[in-house]
């Protein structure tokens, strides 16, 4: 009966799901941040060209808010972000040696195909709208355009977690009965810089985990989580800059609306550091009626609309855009990381995970000493396996 559920379509999986924002690789990064300033999602699907002219055109990566402040904050560009806005949104990308980290997948498909694509290394896939699905208007030319949605991990483990008693007694077992848990790799002290925790973040970027923030006995205190950063706009890059690990977990539990004494103490300590330049971040206005060409055809002007523009202007008293747009996941603190403990069961973990809309527990001892981490993708092994 497992077998012949998951034989379904992919197209299943994509009932109502809204199509993709997307980005021609010709894109800056500033371009990117206006267009996730506007929109307001999380991420936006880079493709290798124009894809209104064929079905075929390869998405070729995504770029999210953590993508922009990590690039902006690494050491060769923290002396200039502003120049460094100018950068084509293909210096964030993989490059093309590497496995794709996007794979596209047909709706025709069946969800064993895209459970394999997920486990082979796709952090997400990207799956054609079928025309009755699609609301966008013709093309010039008269043909449709095609568009696409995403299929994440999480919407597998929704799926598995909808099926669970096809795997029965699996999904009782515990977590680590299972194997499931990992050394918490990723990791930082709350008094250790921000900054220093740049490659960590990157690295649960990519592993759609986070960063544990534990105290120097090996108590979890907190995260910096990847998914939490992608909600927040430009000025984190000045905050992850400026301040400590556990300063920065409480400027991001401000969900967008810094008070403006944080404001002014991130001013002073990025003068202290001499990072100057970084003050850009804080300053300038990247609201979504400032549009630059690249990503709308609306602009006024090449110039009025640039990101280099933005940068001059000054910030408003109240943010525009990503700051009123927050998911459900923003609505708890950093300090409240999601846990379990070693003897919670696979179920509950996969409920505790989605109902709080992430991607990885947290697992701690009865003392909160951190034992572990379980993830989307060593849980969806655990039902390929069941399968096998």
């Amino acid at each position: 009966m497992a077998v012949s559920s998951l034989a379904r379509e992919v197209s299943d999986l994509c009932i109502g799901k809204p199509a993709v924002r997307s980005l021609p690789l010709s894109a800056t990064l500033g371009d990117a941040l206006i267009a996730l300033r506007k929109g307001g999602e999380d991420h936006l699907a880079v493709w290798a060209c124009d894809r209104t002219r064929s079905d075929r055109k390869a998405c070729v990566g995504t770029v999210c808010m953590v993508d922009i402040v990590c690039y902006l904050c690494s050491e060769e560009n923290i002396l200039a972000p502003g120049a460094a806005l100018a950068a084509p949104v293909s210096v964030i990308l993989p490059p093309k040696a590497a496995a794709p980290l996007v794979r596209r997948v047909e709706p025709s498909s069946s969800i064993l195909e895209a459970l394999d694509a997920i486990l082979e290394g796709a952090q997400s896939l990207v799956v054609p709208l079928r025309p009755a699905a699609s609301r966008r208007k013709p093309a010039a030319g008269g043909g449709a355009v095609l568009e696409f949605c995403w299929l994440t991990q999480e919407d597998l483990v929704r799926f598995f977690l909808n099926s669970i008693a096809l795997f029965s007694p699996a999904p009782a077992l515990s977590v680590t009965d299972l194997g499931l848990v990992h050394p918490a790799a990723l990791a930082v002290r709350p008094h250790d810089p921000a900054l220093s925790a740049l490659p960590l973040i990157r690295a649960a970027l990519v592993d759609q985990t986070s960063v544990a923030v534990v105290s120097d006995d090996g108590r979890l205190l907190g995260e910096i989580s990847p998914s939490t950063l992608a909600h927040c706009d430009q000025r984190v890059g000045a905050a992850l800059a400026a301040l400590s690990a556990g300063d920065l977990m409480a400027y991001v539990d401000c969900f967008g609306a810094p008070p403006e004494s944080a404001i002014g103490a991130i001013k002073a300590r990025l003068q202290e550091k001499g990072l100057l330049s970084m003050l850009e971040l804080l300053e300038a206005d990247f609201s979504p009626p400032f549009l630059s060409s690249a990503s709308s055809s609306s602009s006024s002007s090449d110039e009025e609309s640039s990101p280099a523009a933005a940068l001059q202007r000054p910030r408003r008293l109240r943010s525009a855009g990503r700051s009123g747009s927050y998911s459900a996941r923003m609505g708890r603190r950093s300090e409240e990381a999601i846990v379990c403990h070693p003897e919670s069961s696979l179920v509950a973990v996969m409920i505790q995970a989605l109902t709080h809309r992430v991607s990885y527990v947290w697992v701690v001892d009865d003392n909160y000493f951190l034992v572990g981490i379980v993830a989307f993708s060593d849980i969806l092994g655990v039902f390929r396996e069941q399968l096998d």
